[in-house]
């Protein structure tokens, strides 16, 4: 094994740095710091290293830590003087990590013992796949849809946030289906202008059906339906104190403003990931119900699928979409969980385009209502998640063979 293994342990300030021999005998460790000064230290410890012991390829892994590795990664792939070598780049999980260095039972915790883990890591192998990706259209696209993520966690939260308060104003709206949803405009121009249940009581019905029907642009086939379900849910709604009333008026009008903003912020990801997604080619957009968001979310955290060289199995695991095998003797338990590890954003992203899918095709309405028949508890989470890693099998092959999808 010709082979030269480096181990970062990253910080935001710091990095710990452990070069090991092939053998796993210590070249040198060492600390740098995490600057572009750092950076090219390390490149010529490296080298010099890979020099010394007359070596032709080095395998340089940090362990996952946010935004701080990134920089230094983008670096070590870009360096010219590591590219006379043959060189491969890993982030590794850092479970997996934590998991190794647990079969060391008399480690200490701190930076330098870290970065030994990590190369250790490297030099044993069983570590998957280089998932550093070179092409930067993919790392570009990530962002956005990562970002995109967030924003959808964020605005969920909110409205969350948003219904708690509502039922402290309006208990009623809280809990009857008055409007379609919620969140529309007409909807929260009634949580908004109206001060108390009792202002949605004592208004005329007939004003207050044209007051709906104007705010949501005469959208509504049954504003009069509407009006009177939401002066009903309002004369049942507990009355608070004038006070108190005032404050949760007040948190109402700023968390509207927030979702508000909120989608803004998704509108705008939405238009630009759909135009930098235009740069790369794929076939994911031919499945139905695949926008450009869903599709782009998928792409960009699977980037060239030729890496994942053990077929779908490995893409699915890639996802967090397997299960644990709960089995020991002859006892096999009925109930299995998915693993906790896996890449969020892409099961988020297969989940959603899973959902879209049934909606869309056919045969995976038929697979959803088959695996939400098959047992009483979880059954939309569970129908979900095995229809998103039937998906799995399809984008694999999709994007492997560069051909469009056809339906059955």
């Amino acid at each position: 094994m010709n082979k030269l293994f480096v181990g970062i342990d990253v910080g935001s300030r710091d990095n710990a740095v452990y070069i090991m021999l092939p053998d796993g005998d210590k070249h040198s460790s060492f600390s740098m710091h995490n600057n572009l000064g750092g950076a090219q230290m390390l490149s010529k410890r490296v080298v010099s290293a890979l020099e010394e012991k007359n070596l032709t390829s080095v395998v340089i892994g940090i362990e996952a830590t946010g935004v701080y590795g990134e920089n230094l990664m983008s670096f070590l792939r870009e360096d010219g003087a590591l590219a006379r070598f043959e060189r491969k780049l890993f982030v590794l999980n850092a479970k997996q990590v934590s998991k190794f260095k647990g079969s060391y039972s008399d480690l200490p915790k701190n930076d330098p013992v870290d970065a030994f883990v990590v190369a250790d890591s490297l030099r044993f192998g069983r570590i998957g796949f280089p998932i550093q990706m070179d092409d930067y259209r993919y790392i570009a696209l990530q962002k956005l849809t990562r970002a995109r993520f967030y924003a959808v966690q964020n605005l969920t939260r909110e409205k969350q946030r948003f219904m708690n308060y509502l039922f402290m104003k309006c208990s009623g709206l809280a809990q009857e289906s008055a409007f379609s949803n919620n969140y529309g405009v007409a909807a929260l121009a009634v949580y908004e202008e109206f001060e108390t249940p009792d202002d949605i009581v004592n208004m005329d019905l007939g004003a207050l059906t044209t007051f709906i029907a104007e705010k949501g642009s005469n959208r509504s086939p049954r504003p009069e339906e509407i009006a009177k379900a939401v002066q009903a849910a309002a004369k049942g709604s507990y009355r608070l104190p004038k006070t108190v009333n005032d404050s949760v008026n007040q948190v109402l009008s700023i968390s509207i403003s927030s979702m508000r903003a909120m989608q803004a912020q998704i509108k705008a990801l939405d238009k630009e990931i759909a135009r930098q997604f235009e740069n790369i080619p794929n076939t994911l957009i031919s499945i139905p119900g695949f926008g450009p968001v869903t599709s782009a979310g998928i792409i960009a955290e699977v980037g060239d699928v030729n890496r994942f060289a053990k077929g779908q199995s490995a893409l699915a695991k890639y996802a967090g979409l397997v299960w644990k095998e709960n089995k020991s003797g002859m006892f096999e338990g009925q109930i299995t969980r998915l693993i906790r590890s896996g890449n969020r954003f892409l099961k988020y992203y297969l989940c959603e385009a899973a959902f879209a899918l049934v909606r869309c095709d056919t045969e995976y309405k038929r697979f959803y209502d088959l695996k939400y028949k098959e047992v009483n508890k979880y059954q939309h989470q569970r129908a979900l998640a095995l229809t998103a890693r039937k998906l799995v099998r399809l984008v694999f092959r999709l994007l492997k063979d560069n051909r469009l999808y056809i339906p059955a």
